[in-house]
């Protein structure tokens, strides 16, 4: 499977009006996990993210917010940001440009947050533009740590997030079914290694991001 490891120089080139990274040089990590809530992945997720004093953002899907309140309501209670990963998980790069943002917008009743990721990191540049019109912040990633690939060891997308991460790093793991043996692999890792080293972890909401 064929993907970019990083948000590099040429994403960024190309998409500069999505936001990649958070600008400073404190020793900050600001992890995200896409596609939950999930009734069982997210919960280990947050137990995990509770055990290491650690907060992050969570893209969510409008139908399983729908499904799984009780765990989305934990996930905000606990102090975590959510942002909208759309309602049905929908590719831009398939889908009208009306539909898009409509779906989005149905998300949007049942996620309060204007952070945007789009599924498959796949939207155009006029979807993203209608939705920064109407108030939305599309945010990318710095580190993508490949736990959807079902080809890559779990040791390969630990070796991919330990080597890519730094001071603003915005780190992308899923709460997904197809994703948890590496996220389960990787994950305490990634908190026992950078807690380690002093950083923190923050949500995306209240930080300047570019």
């Amino acid at each position: 499977m064929l993907y970019w490891k990083t948000g590099n120089l040429l994403l960024r080139c190309l998409y500069p009006s999505r936001k990649w990274k958070v600008p400073g040089k404190e020793k900050k990590i600001y992890l995200t996990f896409d596609d939950g809530p999930h009734p069982v992945i997210t919960p280990f997720v947050l137990d995990l993210l509770k055990q290491y004093h650690a907060h992050a953002t969570f893209f969510c899907i409008g139908k399983n917010v729908q499904q799984f309140p009780d765990v989305y309501s934990r996930m905000l209670r606990e102090g975590h940001a959510a942002g909208n990963h759309t309602m049905h998980h929908v590719n831009g790069w398939k889908t009208a440009d009306d539909a898009y943002v409509n779906d989005v917008k149905a998300a949007g009743e049942l996620i309060d947050s204007n952070l945007f990721r789009p599924p498959y990191g796949r939207m155009t540049s006029f979807q993203s533009a209608l939705l920064r019109k109407i108030g939305y912040t599309p945010v990318m990633w710095s580190v993508l740590s490949g736990d959807f690939d079902i080809h890559l060891t779990p040791e390969a997308c630990w070796r991919t997030v330990e080597k890519n991460t730094s001071r603003g790093s915005i780190v992308l793991f899923h709460d997904s079914e197809k994703a948890w043996d590496r996220l389960a692999f990787a994950l305490p890792r990634f908190l026992e290694k950078f807690q380690r080293e002093q950083y923190e972890f923050l949500p995306l909401e209240t930080v300047s991001l570019v």
